[in-house]
């Protein structure tokens, strides 16, 4: 129950409440389920200082909490739908089971606050914390988020399990400018979702249902896609007449360098991609020291069908022969340039890829200072003229 001398203390209005509040620091107000009494129906405690108040089940229906500082509050399971919370200092909030239906939530800052199982339908989050944390860490795991307009909210590390998404009207769930970086959006619905001007990578999508996604800006004939991480690109090769020219650069100047990450290893790597790096190209280092597996040959093979030739050390081979399996065989337009340390064997089934004539002659280098020195005549040049006579 709520403490009946705290709640007549916010009733004489926030200016005695926000004094009583710098007298007595060390007092947590207890307004808990403070809807039994009704007071704080349609209460206005606009820059009411709320500071880790006890709000759980209070009824704040219509409540005008714009500008208020309710960082840290307990807002378990209060009703503040259609509640104005516009510019509100909400970090580490605690608003799970709350009913935030229609609640105005426009710039407020949600800092790790925690929304789990909140009922946020048709909610506006719209610029959410202008200075960029909004959201950042907050737990709206199984959160009601239909209708919920999301448009330039910064979603970092927000944790959307569960989330719903979806609604007929495709001007609810609007997503418009959105950052999701490493949110987890695990078993969420997007569907009919506004996502132009997304900015997403890292996401967390098992199980997430995605189906016309709206790429295109609400003043654009729509146009929809089924993955929210290809969106972006999608996007960019419809709407971007440079997009065949970045491509055609990618592909003339990027260099895939395949070896084995040991310490010994990888330092002749990095001397490899720093000396190409000088010479104009654009060098791709798959560093990993996991075994290989199916994604990460499968993410190669991409590479590799984007480079202009490869360069494969198959010294100390561990991971090699399953890379070039997945390259040699069905690109034939994409030069191999083996590299071998000197008193080093090839691996035993390295003598299959030399009947390919894009498999070109191992070099057999001395030392890592030897290999940059002879890049250009060893290295750089079989690779280019055999990529110049495909082409020709």
């Amino acid at each position: 129950m709520a403490n009946d001398e705290h709640v007549a203390l916010l009733k004489q209005g926030v200016e005695a409440w926000n004094a009583w509040r710098d007298g007595n620091p060390d007092i947590r107000p207890d307004l808990t389920k403070a809807t039994i009494i009704a007071d704080l129906r349609r209460a206005n405690l606009t820059e009411a200082d709320l500071f880790e108040a006890n709000l759980s089940g209070a009824n704040l229906f219509e409540a005008n909490l714009s500008g208020a500082d309710l960082n840290g509050s307990d807002l378990s399971g209060a009703d503040l739908h259609e509640a104005n919370l516009s510019g509100a200092h909400l970090s580490g909030a605690n608003f799970s089971g709350a009913n935030l239906w229609k609640a105005n939530l426009r710039g407020a800052n949600l800092r790790e606050a925690d929304l789990h199982g909140a009922h946020l339908d048709e909610a506006s989050l719209t610029d959410a914390n202008l200075s960029g944390a909004a959201l950042y860490g907050a737990d709206l795991e199984v959160a009601k988020l239909s209708g919920a307009d999301l448009s330039g909210a910064n979603l970092r590390r927000a944790n959307f399990r569960g989330a719903y998404l979806t609604e007929a009207n495709l001007h609810w769930a609007d997503l418009t400018g959105a950052t999701l970086v490493e949110t987890d959006l695990t078993g969420a619905d997007l569907t009919d979702c506004h996502i132009y001007g997304i900015s997403a990578w890292g996401l967390k999508l098992e199980g997430t249902k995605q189906q016309n996604l709206v790429i295109t800006s609400f003043d654009e004939p729509a146009i929809t896609v089924d993955n929210i991480e290809v969106a972006q690109f999608i996007y960019l090769m419809l709407h971007n007449q440079k997009v065949r020219d970045v491509i055609d650069t990618i592909t003339s100047k990027a260099v895939l360098i395949l070896g084995r990450f040991t310490d010994e290893r990888k330092a002749v790597l990095d001397a490899l991609r720093d000396e190409l790096r000088k010479r104009n190209y654009l060098p791709i280092l798959f560093d990993f020291s996991v075994p290989a597996t199916r994604d990460i040959t499968e993410t190669i093979s991409l590479l590799a069908r984007m480079a202009r030739f490869v360069v494969a050390d198959i010294t100390d081979a561990k991971s090699i022969p399953q890379e070039l399996a997945v390259i040699v065989p069905d690109l034939p337009s994409v030069p191999v340039q083996p590299l071998l340390l000197e008193g080093s064997g090839e691996y035993g089934m390295f003598e299959h890829f030399k009947r390919y004539p894009w498999v070109l002659e191992t070099y057999r280098y001395a030392s890592s200072e030897g290999l940059i020195a002879s890049l250009g005549q060893r290295v750089i040049g079989p690779a280019e003229s055999y990529a110049q006579s495909v082409r020709k």
